[in-house]
């Protein structure tokens, strides 16, 4: 049964996958502990989804078992399609959003299952479930929880998709976990621009570049977004520094400042009505034209640009963006 299944993921193309039993997750206390420090932010689903997190059984009374399978968003090409070329934008975010092709994928695999097991119940998640996707993914055989946070795999490093799929089949999990490969390394904490990963495997999102350029509607606190550099949407330090991604095919840029300036010109200059019909269907898409427009300033700001003083200026007055653009001219007058 487990083969069968496994076989039917390889023709929808996942590169990873294990079987987990529905059981309290492993890594909850450490999850409340992470709520009770206020770590998510302004990302208040997070503890709105605890009860599901806690019981799995919420999401469907029938369920026994969680199928656990991995998609790669590391590959050598580029998508032709996306629109930003220079800018930093985070590997994953490259190409169309995950959330949608990603769980329609996942919807025709409860279709098919359904098929050949029709007194069986299935139903299909990605990320933006209440699913503790990673102690799934874990307690699957899939990786370990490294430094970074992320699910690492030994061959398969973290860059990738995790999906899963409930169902009341009684399948068979790993007998034993996956052990910790991250040893004495510490580069991802030391390589954080920010400072945001801590100790003990922990995330502080309200300091993490990934959840001010993609997460929050709000904008950074000035000493903060002084250390995002370049970065205009998302950040990949973490795993770019990780040695288990050192052997992963990455996708490289040939840009210029002048290229990079012209994105953020367009950026500035469009309506936000205009950024989301060019974006459609990216993960860009989430941050709205505002929080675009924001990431542009900062980024402007941060690489002190003064040919865009002239783009910036209309947004002084902007009763959202008015203080950040104010910030962004006046970094250009700071001697680097």
């Amino acid at each position: 049964m487990e083969i069968l299944i496994q076989s039917l993921l390889e023709q929808y193309g996942a590169q990873h996958s294990g079987f987990a039993h529905l059981e309290t997750p492993l890594s909850l206390d450490f999850y409340k502990t992470w709520l009770s420090n206020s770590f998510q932010g302004d990302m208040d689903y997070l503890a709105a989804h605890l009860p599901s997190k806690e019981n799995p059984k919420k999401l469907m009374p029938s369920a026994q078992s969680a199928i656990v399978f991995t998609y790669s968003y590391s590959t050598p090409e580029w998508s032709h399609n996306f629109p930003l070329k220079h800018l930093k934008v985070a590997s994953y975010a490259q190409k169309k959003d995950y959330h949608h092709w990603l769980q329609t994928k996942v919807d025709n695999m409860c279709k098919d299952l359904k098929k050949i097991f029709p007194e069986e119940e299935f139903i299909g998640f990605t990320d933006s479930a209440p699913v503790m996707e990673r102690d799934l993914a874990h307690r699957a055989g899939l990786g370990w929880f490294g430094k970074n946070t992320c699910l690492i795999d030994k061959k398969k490093g973290s860059l990738f998709f995790i999906a899963e799929i409930y169902t009341s089949l009684n399948l068979k999990a790993p007998a034993t976990l996956p052990l910790d490969h991250c040893g004495t390394c510490t580069r991802c904490i030391e390589a954080c621009p920010t400072g945001a990963i801590l100790e003990n495997k922990t995330l502080d999102s309200k300091l993490c570049v990934s959840y001010w350029t993609i997460e929050t509607k709000s904008i950074a606190p000035a000493p903060l977004r002084e250390k995002f550099q370049d970065l205009f949407f998302g950040c990949d330090i973490c795993q770019d520094v990780c040695p288990w991604n050192g052997k992963i095919p990455r996708r490289t840029k040939n840009t210029s400042p002048e290229d990079l300036t012209q994105e953020l010109k367009w950026i500035l200059n469009s309506s936000s009505h205009q950024l989301m019909k060019k974006l459609k269907g990216t993960p860009l898409a989430r941050a709205g034209g505002r929080g675009l427009k924001r990431n542009a300033l900062v980024v402007a700001g941060n690489l002190k640009i003064k040919t865009l003083r002239a783009d910036i200026e209309p947004y002084l007055g902007d009763e959202k963006l008015g203080e950040l653009a104010r910030w962004s001219v006046d970094q250009m007058e700071i001697s680097l």
